[in-house]
């Protein structure tokens, strides 16, 4: 039995269903069902793409031609006429309605209406137009998740520079390794942050990035300090001299082409420099209006909240909720400061529709048992997203059991590569177990074995067979496209292979099973990383796991490190119990040949476990970039463990 399924009314209402009705009334699909639509929108790339453009009401010159070189994933362009403004589309609001809404772990909260918003943008596009920043240029920001932040991108997106963000907590030679290889011309940095219940001065740390990128500094108060710093700089100023110096006048929005570009992401970069990734204004917006207006439901006025770091893809996929005119939530912390009831204390006093987190933080309420329907009411929570790794079934069942029982959990899966999703939650359909319900509307993915055929019930490779418009532009500093094409075509031509291993279910869903470049082989079997935690994560006696493949005599053997709860031993007994649960629960084939204890395991600053720097170390090999790594110091525990030697 589902564990969820959408009530009628729903269904009819939703904008989803809306869409399916306005493209049936044009001709354009001629079926009921939600099949007829998907099929449409992988068949027809050119009108299904149209469509959206003009159901969500983009602003822009659209241009005649949609698709060009459609059977070239390399070659093929969306929109090659088009001119808009990634920007004035987000800012299609006016009023003293909410467009932004903060809330910090230092329980500092401020909210922005629209019309204050929209002053801001005009400001900071006057102080950026003053210091010579030019469409194409770049500006480069290290900040918390905070209204600020939101508009100095808005900002930069309205003259058509290209914006590119950092959480405070990297290390600074991680912000180096990101922002020195894209030489902007501005950046932008607070005074510090809270985090688990401390400040966090980052002074030194702007210092000496400044100093090294030679570039003005805009620093941007959070801890009160901002002027402090900004006196120990050369060329600096605060957000309360903008305030001083520049009177509010109507924005300009720069008309730029649909594939101009309009973000720099950063691969984790754990075992090199990070790749940086060029995302363009148009493919971006539209594949954003997609997933949000249709497949998340959102609606004009609404809550949405993603709990995320202005170092996670979720952040820019956040911001694109102005452009559904909802009002955007933004956290900064931790969401355990001083417990896990935070989030949903913010969710229940702002009335959120819309909450997305990660799956390792539901797992984390799981096991510290948090019934959170009774302690909190939240009648207007119509959607649970969760991302960032798979979510594991006991996931799934606890959302249902301690969170809400009539809400749309959607288990959604991309990534940085396109700024968005391929898998993702669908408001008209059941939700499964362990399930993420189906690919996206216009993205022709599919699971193939190793020799490019589709394998239904066993697990291969996620690829998209056919061209969409949030592919990358290009990787910067990557003149030939060498690089660009490695990352994703050289396993099948013609073919983006996503990199993660996946599997076809009976119900159309898919379930990921975690990256394939850390799938494991044991005796020729592949094996997906996720089967083992989802066994292993169940013991109450462990926190967290990490699993890797070590070559081993002509093979491999699997190797699972556990992190244990407090005044629990890794002994005989444990040991036994973890290889019975995950032989019962996955297979024999899954046992690990190995178990071995650490205190700490290495994660991204996003949150995902890092499994191949982990391997490299085991093998010998040198991690070549730790401060991509939140805590890198974890490391240790895996360089000095002699056990895995024998």
């Amino acid at each position: 039995m589902p564990l969820w399924t959408p009530s009628e009314q729903s269904q009819r209402t939703s904008p989803l269903h809306e869409f399916q009705l306005w493209c049936a009334e044009r001709g354009l699909v001629s079926g009921a069902e939600y099949e007829d639509l998907f099929a449409w929108s992988v068949s027809k790339p050119a009108e299904f793409w149209e469509a959206i453009w003009d159901f969500c009401g983009v602003k822009g010159d659209r241009g005649d031609r949609v698709l060009l070189n459609g059977d070239d994933m390399l070659r093929a362009r969306f929109f090659p006429d088009a001119t808009l403004n990634f920007a004035e589309n987000l800012l299609t609001r006016a009023g003293d309605e909410d467009a932004l809404v903060f809330r910090g772990e230092d329980k500092v909260e401020y909210r922005w209406s629209w019309d204050r918003l929209r002053r801001e943008v005009s400001r900071l596009q006057q102080v950026f137009a003053a210091m010579g920043i030019e469409k194409g240029d770049r500006i480069a920001a290290m900040m918390p998740n905070m209204p600020e932040a939101i508009a100095c991108m808005l900002a930069t997106a309205s003259i058509g520079a290209v914006w590119s963000s950092c959480s405070p907590d990297f290390g600074e030679q991680g912000v180096l390794d990101r922002f020195g290889q894209i030489e902007p011309k501005l950046f932008i940095a607070c005074d510090g942050y809270w985090y688990n219940g401390k400040q966090q001065d980052v002074s030194a740390k702007v210092r000496a990035v400044s100093s090294a990128l030679n570039v003005p500094v805009l620093v941007i108060s959070y801890l009160g300090n901002a002027a402090e710093v900004a006196a120990t700089l050369s060329n600096a100023l605060t957000w309360e001299d903008i305030a001083a110096q520049f009177k509010v006048r109507a924005i300009k929005f720069e008309q730029v082409p649909f594939s101009h570009p309009l973000y720099i992401l950063f691969s984790s970069g754990t075992t090199g420099v990070p790749k940086c990734i060029v995302h363009s204004a148009g493919g971006t917006l539209l594949q954003h209006l997609k997933e949000q207006r249709l497949h998340c439901g959102v609606r004009p006025g609404e809550r949405i909240f993603y709990f995320t770091t202005c170092g996670w893809m979720m952040w820019n996929w956040l911001a694109s909720g102005l452009a559904s005119q909802a009002t955007l939530c933004l956290y900064d912390g931790s969401p355990f400061a001083p417990n896990g009831n935070v989030l949903f204390d913010y969710a229940q006093d702002e009335r959120f529709s819309f909450f997305g987190t990660s799956a390792k933080y539901i797992e984390t309420l799981r096991k510290g048992n948090f019934l959170l329907k009774d302690s909190h009411h939240l009648p207007f929570l119509r959607t649970i997203a969760s991302t960032g790794s798979p979510l594991a079934p006991e996931g799934y069942a606890y959302v249902y059991e301690a969170i809400k029982r009539d809400v749309h959990l959607a288990s959604i899966s991309g990534g940085t590569d396109i700024v968005s999703c391929f898998v993702l939650g669908n408001p008209v359909k059941p939700v499964w177990s362990g399930e993420l319900q189906g690919p996206g509307l216009g993205l022709a993915v599919d699971v193939w074995d190793d020799d490019g055929k589709t394998v239904r019930g066993e697990k291969g490779e996620l690829v998209c067979t056919k061209p969409f418009p949030a592919m990358p532009l290009m990787f910067w500093n990557d003149p030939e496209g060498d690089k660009y094409r490695a990352a994703y075509f050289e396993r099948f031509e013609n073919v983006w292979c996503h990199g993660d291993f996946a599997e076809w279910t009976s119900h159309d869903g898919i379930i990921i099973h975690g990256r394939s470049d850390t799938t494991l082989n044991p005796g020729g079997v592949r094996i997906g990383t996720a089967e083992i935690y989802n066994q292993v994560e169940q013991l109450e006696e462990v926190v967290e796991a990490l699993c890797i493949g070590q070559d081993w005599d002509g093979d491999v053997r699997v190797v699972l490190f556990v992190r244990l709860a407090t005044n629990k031993a890794l002994d005989e007994e444990l040991e036994r119990k973890i290889r019975t649960k995950i032989r019962t629960g996955a297979s024999p084939r899954h046992v690990p040949a190995k178990i071995v204890g650490v205190p700490d395991i290495p994660r991204t600053k996003s949150g995902k476990i890092v499994e191949l720097a982990v391997r490299e170390i085991v093998h010998g090999r040198p991690v070549k970039n730790k401060e991509a790594l939140s805590n890198p110091e974890s490391l240790h525990f895996f360089e000095a463990i002699p056990s895995l030697q024998y």
